[in-house]
């Protein structure tokens, strides 16, 4: 620990983040810390760092992130890719509304600091479309699976209805919605074989983003070269029961 406090006054930044395990292959446990710049204990951090400590040497490998302003950053470690090396999970709050996030995946094996997954990236390819439709339905289109689903309205407040729709159920006019960002990346054993898929969270919202709709869960899997959509499901919210 005498090397990490060293380590943080020389760059004038603070431990963030803390995680300790094998990353680099080498049986013996690493240090793995986010360092950055922050003015208060509640404000935003500025100039967050992905740092890791040679368990064996003491060596230090550091890495500025894509996105390095943020809240209350975590680390995880665990094994994405079946080499039975743990690999490091970054997320980062964003602040924004809708609780979205950063996050980042990085192996170290051998010493080679590499980015497995970029939130940013994911944004981009996975994009959705929402639509208003007649008889108080929705639907969300997944671009990347050329999938579609339907929301049912129908136990909504009849006053959120009755602004959107006319007697009939007809569309007073067009309505869009959208879906946020990852508001959550979550690492899950799903098939219990210690190797962790991502489960991704976004927020499906309709009118306004307090007009919650659901949430796109995507898991994510790791096939030899990177993170690919294993399974996708749309969640609903209910409604109390009468």
């Amino acid at each position: 620990m005498q090397n990490h406090y060293h380590y943080s006054n020389i760059r004038n930044s603070t431990v963030v983040a803390f995680a300790r395990g094998d990353v680099n292959g080498d049986k013996i446990p690493d240090s793995v810390y986010i360092t950055g710049m922050k003015e208060s204990d509640v404000s935003i951090i500025k100039n967050l760092t992905l740092v890791i400590q040679d368990g064996a040497t003491g060596s230090l490998t550091q890495v500025p992130l894509n996105e390095n302003i943020g809240y209350n950053p975590t680390l995880f470690l665990g094994d994405f890719t079946g080499d039975g090396v743990r690999d490091i999970l970054i997320t980062i709050a964003t602040g924004g509304s809708g609780g979205t996030t950063y996050n980042y995946v990085y192996t170290f094996v051998h010493n080679n600091l590499r980015l497995l997954f970029d939130s940013d990236v994911y944004n981009q390819m996975y994009q959705y479309g929402v639509t208003y439709k007649d008889d108080y339905k929705v639907e969300v289109f997944s671009s990347l699976n050329n999938t579609k689903y339907l929301i049912d309205l129908t136990l909504r407040e009849p006053e959120y209805l009755n602004e959107i729709y006319d007697t009939n159920g007809k569309l007073k006019s067009a309505v869009n919605g959208w879906v946020d960002p990852i508001s959550g990346l979550y690492p899950i054993d799903f098939d219990s074989n210690k190797i962790y898929e991502l489960l991704a969270y976004q927020k499906i919202s309709g009118r306004y983003h307090a007009d919650s709709l659901g949430f796109i869960q995507n898991r994510l899997k790791w096939n030899g070269s990177r993170f690919v959509l294993d399974y996708q499901d749309l969640a609903i919210f209910g409604s109390r029961a009468e």
